[in-house]
């Protein structure tokens, strides 16, 4: 079978569009693609590479903390109890009188750290009182703070107020 000129530049055309496409198909497409996944694999682990950094800081940055607070509590005196701090604050601050009930509660680990706290209850106090003894006893150089402040009006005498404090510290 014997094809004319122009139905072999039609053949020649049809087999070059069929490579083509084959070519593209299988080479192109395919390298595309896995290019495009490998630049997605990248940019995720780039991702998590950041992650990992901002944790890396954190964890550091808590390290730190722990070797300041195992500074800050070997600095204490001797003997130092939440209790006691407390009631030596509320004498200073003329509101021992004041105190209706303080109850230590039992230690939660937090870390190496056990976390200590005492709950009390102050009636018939004045605000200024409060601010006084507040701001006697919550002490960073201690590692003294306040969780919980509640405060409610003084029903029989106006001008006071019963405050319930949660106290915390660590040792």
């Amino acid at each position: 079978m014997k094809l004319v000129k122009r139905e072999k530049y039609l053949v020649m055309f049809g087999l070059l569009a069929i490579t083509a496409f084959l070519v593209i198909q299988l080479v192109v497409f395919p390298f595309l693609e896995r290019k495009s996944r490998l630049s997605r694999g990248v940019e995720a682990r780039a991702q998590g590479l950041n992650e990992m950094k901002l944790l890396a800081a954190e964890y550091q940055m808590r390290k730190q903390e722990t070797r300041d607070m195992g500074r800050i509590l070997s600095e204490r005196p001797q003997g130092f109890t939440l209790f006691s701090f407390l009631e030596r604050a509320a004498t200073e601050s003329a509101v021992r009188d004041n105190i209706k009930y303080m109850k230590p509660s039992t230690a939660q680990t937090t870390g190496p750290y056990k976390e200590l706290m005492v709950e009390m209850k102050l009636e018939k106090i004045t605000l200024g009182q409060l601010v006084n003894y507040l701001y006697s006893i919550e002490s960073l150089e201690g590692l003294i703070g306040i969780k919980r402040l509640s405060i409610n009006e003084y029903r029989q005498e106006a001008g006071y107020m019963d405050a319930v404090i949660q106290v915390i510290t660590y040792e």
